[in-house]
């Protein structure tokens, strides 16, 4: 670890702009006070809201003004860390040039080599899956990042030859540019879906920052692209070795576009090809139904291959791992139904590619609040659901219409999620699922998808057993 920057922590004044619920906002102020920091937590959120996080934090020298920013508190700041929920322009930070983020304050003190994924979906498997594959051989690995895990969290214990997971989101990612300490030696973007469009005002913008995942790569390192229009296009930017991964099943293995070797299924096995040599490094079948899970595990797959992980140890171990909780979580299965938490998929390709990788009748539960996107990426799968049962939100105004008008069997809105649990249980028989994919935000009956998730097993647990 970078002592040297460590010391130069001490006695700086250190403003936490958005102390949050996530864990990152807690890690970076408990990080900056055990360094010896003058750390100033503010957020626009009150006491109640902010308990859990704050009471993680007791026993530090730490000041919380909360419900409020001062123009004072930025003004005297030696170092601003802000949440990557804060946009940038912010007025709070108009002028300021010494932001810090995070992950700017790891890539400062870490000398380990980083691993980074982006993507607008499929991105935390990945990394949870690379986490698994690469463990035995690395057994001091960490994962990080946008997973709700701070790195600065393990920043302490890391060795340099330790490999860290950055799993990277779009705002994190624009936090970093012309940043030279972040420098991946491997990085990947899984794919690229409208997402975000009320942070944005183009949807060239939001490429725009997945895209500095890769900005600072040279000949030495390697980026994994997928194998779409998208993917082209970066594989020709990036100057480092590229890696195609052909998300088509239907197409033949030897069409891959990287320039170092291509990643593909064929006869329900994956396989890898890198100079000229293809070794198979996946089975058919995975404890996650789906074509999604299978393109996100060959992503983790090559990671591993590149790190150097024998091919069949990635394959021997990729049947074993379980997923990731929120993402398509078989959590409860009584009376033959089953009830499955995909209460990340916040967008409606994410979960269109839901139902559609069900293998059994679907009850879906979708539905809440709205991020300016387009809901035609569900039609495909509108008529798959035995029913769809929508929650209240602005999402679900623009949505639900649609949905009827293609010839779903929707109902809704029902103004809160113990209420649609129900009716999914009403109309629910053995062998069916019941799915929380709900192709929205959270935003106002929770606080954020994890708390929705959590709602949603309570529930199903409270009425089913």
């Amino acid at each position: 670890m970078n002592q040297t920057f460590i010391k130069e922590l001490r006695n700086k004044k250190v403003l936490v702009m958005g102390l949050g619920l996530h864990g990152g906002g807690v890690e970076t102020a408990r990080f900056l006070a055990k360094a010896g920091a003058q750390v100033t937590c503010t957020d626009l959120r009150n006491e109640e809201t902010l308990k859990s996080s704050i009471e993680k934090l007791s026993g530090l020298n730490i000041n919380f003004v909360l419900e409020e920013h001062r123009a004072n508190d930025f003004d005297n700041a030696d170092i601003i860390v802000k949440n990557p929920a804060v946009p940038s322009d912010s007025p709070w930070l108009r002028g300021k040039n010494n932001i810090e983020t995070d992950i700017s304050l790891f890539l400062k003190v870490s000398e380990s080599p980083v691993l980074a994924v982006t993507g607008s979906k499929g991105k935390s498997s990945v990394v949870s899956a690379m986490h698994y594959l690469l463990k035995n051989k690395y057994p001091g690995v960490k994962l990080g990042g946008n997973i709700t895990v701070s790195p600065l969290s393990f920043a302490e214990d890391l060795s340099p030859l330790d490999p860290v997971i950055l799993e990277l989101s779009s705002w994190q990612l624009a936090d970093l540019k012309n940043n030279s300490n972040f420098h991946p030696e491997i990085a990947a973007i899984t794919n690229l879906l409208k997402d975000h469009q009320n942070r944005y005002n183009t949807f060239s913008e939001y490429e725009k920052d997945k895209k500095l995942i890769f900005s600072n790569s040279s000949e030495n390192d390697f980026t994994i692209f997928p194998s779409d229009s998208y993917g082209k296009k970066w594989s020709l930017e990036s100057k480092a070795k590229t890696i195609c991964v052909l998300t088509d099943f239907s197409t033949p293995g030897s069409s891959g576009n990287g320039n170092y070797g291509t990643a593909w299924f064929e006869e329900k096995s994956g396989w890898v090809k890198t100079n000229g040599k293809a070794e198979k490094i996946l089975p058919g079948a995975f404890a996650v139904p789906g074509e999604p899970f299978k393109i996100n595990m060959l992503f983790a797959a090559v990671f591993a291959y590149l790190k150097g992980v024998s091919a069949e140890e990635i394959f021997t171990r990729s049947s074993d791992f379980r997923g990731v909780p929120y993402r398509m979580e078989k959590f409860l299965s009584a009376g033959g139904i089953t009830c499955i938490d995909d209460t990340t998929a916040t967008i409606p390709d994410a979960a269109a590619a839901a139902v559609k990788a069900a293998d059994s009748p679907v009850i879906l539960i979708a539905g809440g609040n709205d991020k300016e996107l387009d809901f035609t990426a569900f039609d495909s799968a509108a008529q798959i659901p035995k029913k769809i049962i929508m929650l209240e939100g602005s999402a679900t105004e623009k949505w639900l219409p649609r949905l009827k008008s293609l010839g779903a069997s929707a109902e809704g809105p029902f103004e809160n999620l113990e209420s649609a649990v129900k009716k999914a249980k009403e109309e629910a028989v053995a062998g069916d699922i019941i799915l929380l994919s709900p192709g929205a935000t959270s935003f106002g009956m929770f606080n954020h998808e994890f708390e929705r998730g959590d709602s949603f097993k309570q529930i199903c647990r409270k009425l089913f057993l």
